[in-house]
């Protein structure tokens, strides 16, 4: 199967929507098949070695979200000569922007069927840069028209299938969830992270994710600002690069963390990741802003419980106190949840060796259930009447 994998984000930018891509095609890949990613071009430097075909497009940065490129397909003639050469049977977007944009020109002129998945609170993202709620559902109205033309749908988590219903979306909603790739924990590979970012043999808290406010790191902050009042020792891991690293970094010297923040930066060596993993008794995500636990499941796959908002998209493979903690979105609350979790550390060990058990979800069981729907959606494709 020939199968192209589209997305406005991609490595070396170390974000969820870039590296769930990038775990697609190298599962496909894995399993012979003939897979290609489609994306800007984040860095002119040579990115080679992936088990599978990168076709970049000429890119440049966003004005106001420069982690991320974005440029036009068509105006590459360099794109263009190579995408005339790739015989494609099905193409998947994970972006309704330029990216997806493409995949449905190219799936229409080919005749082959294309599958939307449904990321991000694209309603949130609008209205967080445009600070107007009428260009907020003006946007999200174009996103919901982008997936009613795709031929089938996929979300990321129940949650996230039933935002896109508010959105206004019209038809059948595939739940296929991110998944995990199949690592275990490894001692060498802790105590080399450990030593990388200078961490101290001490209780550690860890984030992950885009340095952003929408992803309600200040509830981070002040949680442990609060905790730090008890004078137990612990030390907070932010892991990642985003818009908002500086003010993050601020307000952190401004709650009096300084001495217990260790800011990572751009995380580029997977090794390194989970290596932070492993030396996290904690992994806090209190994000109300995601539609999947990506990250919860990498964490689980370390044998790391998450705490997590309850009722939120994150929360829906957590059972309090089971596999993994759930928490109300208060400072209060989430600064409890990190106090019971650090001061019984026996009872927290065994919650994440559940997590491991009942969270960890294999990219290798996502890409065969994948596969299978590709597989559906060509059939149904060729039997199909063509359009003129």
């Amino acid at each position: 199967m020939k199968i192209g994998q589209f997305s406005d984000t991609f490595l070396p930018i170390v974000d969820g929507v870039g590296r769930v891509v990038y775990h697609y095609a190298t599962s496909f890949a894995r399993r012979g098949e003939e897979c290609y990613v489609i994306a800007p071009m984040a860095d002119t430097g040579y990115r080679g070695g992936y088990p599978f075909e990168l076709v970049d497009f000429i890119s440049m940065e966003l004005p106001r979200q420069k982690q991320y490129n974005t440029g036009i397909p068509q105006l590459d003639p360099h794109y263009d000569v190579r995408m005339r050469d790739i015989r494609l049977d099905i193409v998947h977007t994970h972006s309704p922007f330029i990216a997806g944009l493409e995949a449905q020109r190219l799936a229409r002129r080919r005749d082959i069927p294309i599958v939307g998945m449904f990321h991000s609170r694209y309603y949130d993202d609008f209205y967080q840069i445009t600070g107007a709620e009428m260009l907020a559902n003006i946007a999200v109205a174009t996103i919901v028209s982008f997936y009613q033309r795709c031929d089938e749908v996929w979300t990321v988590s129940q949650s996230s299938k039933e935002t896109l219903y508010d959105y206004g979306y019209v038809g059948e909603v595939v739940v296929m969830p991110n998944g995990t790739p199949d690592i275990d924990p490894d001692p060498a590979r802790a105590a080399a992270a450990k030593e990388k970012f200078a961490l101290a043999d001490e209780p550690v808290l860890l984030y992950c994710g885009q340095m952003n406010w929408k992803k309600n790191i200040l509830r981070i902050l002040e949680s442990c600002a609060r905790y730090a009042q008890s004078g137990k020792p612990f030390t907070l891991v932010l892991a990642g690069q985003g818009p908002d690293v500086k003010s993050i970094q601020q307000k952190a010297n401004e709650l009096g963390l300084s001495e217990r923040v260790r800011f990572t930066g751009h995380i580029t060596d997977e090794s390194d990741l989970y290596g932070l993993y492993e030396n996290a008794d904690l992994f806090v995500f209190p994000s109300l802003y995601d539609t999947s636990g990506m990250v919860v499941r990498e964490a689980a796959a370390m044998e790391t419980p998450s705490v997590v908002v309850r009722g939120c998209a994150t929360a829906e493979p957590i059972i309090d106190r089971e596999n993994g903690f759930l928490c109300s979105d208060t400072t209060e609350s989430l600064c409890e949840t990190i106090d019971l979790a650090l001061n019984n550390p026996e009872e927290t060990k065994r919650i994440g060796k559940s997590a491991r058990k009942t969270i960890f979800l294999s990219w290798d069981d996502i890409a065969d259930a994948s596969l299978a729907r590709y597989a559906a959606l060509i059939e149904r494709k060729k039997r199909s009447p063509k359009k003129a």
